[in-house]
């Protein structure tokens, strides 16, 4: 019997966004294609990083952090990151935190494998590293996606 490969689970349409892309562009792309991580690509569709929205609400929640420092009663969450903060310290943070590049945010090691690699090995190191997603690279290009809901997915077709 012939094991199940990274090929024949992953996602071949892939989101990704640039390492010059706002935080409001790759929050906009998460939410629009409801996605919650993608890779960082360089014009040559080669991974440099990956962002994710742990990344982008931890950059939120720190700035909240100083907001609460100075005694501001206001929440960066009470409205959208374009939205019209009456607070000037408001305002601010959400402008900061829009206009920052992903380059700034995105964690630069990343885990990858390649399709040929056996599904359950991708799965034992993406459960090591608390890793939800992983690239699939081919001769170092980008060619997909396995994520652990890819996995989840495969397995419930299989019972129905």
């Amino acid at each position: 019997m012939n094991e199940l490969r990274v090929r024949d689970l992953m996602t071949t349409q892939v989101l990704t966004v640039k390492p010059t892309d706002t935080i409001k562009r790759a929050t906009i792309k998460f939410a629009v294609d409801n996605v919650t991580g993608a890779p960082v690509v360089d014009n040559r569709s080669h991974v440099i990083g990956m962002i994710t929205e742990n990344d982008i609400l931890g950059l939120i929640l720190k700035h909240q952090e100083r907001l609460d420092r100075d005694m501001n009663p206001h929440s960066l969450l009470s409205l959208p990151m374009d939205g019209d903060a009456s607070d000037a310290a408001v305002a601010d943070a959400n402008k900061v935190i829009s206009e920052m590049k992903v380059e700034d945010v995105m964690v630069k090691s990343v885990l990858t494998t390649s399709p040929d690699e056996k599904i359950v090995e991708a799965l034992k190191k993406m459960m090591k590293l608390n890793v939800n997603r992983i690239p699939v690279l081919e001769q170092g290009v980008l060619v997909g996606i396995l994520s652990r809901s890819d996995i989840i997915f495969y397995i419930y077709k299989k019972k129905v």
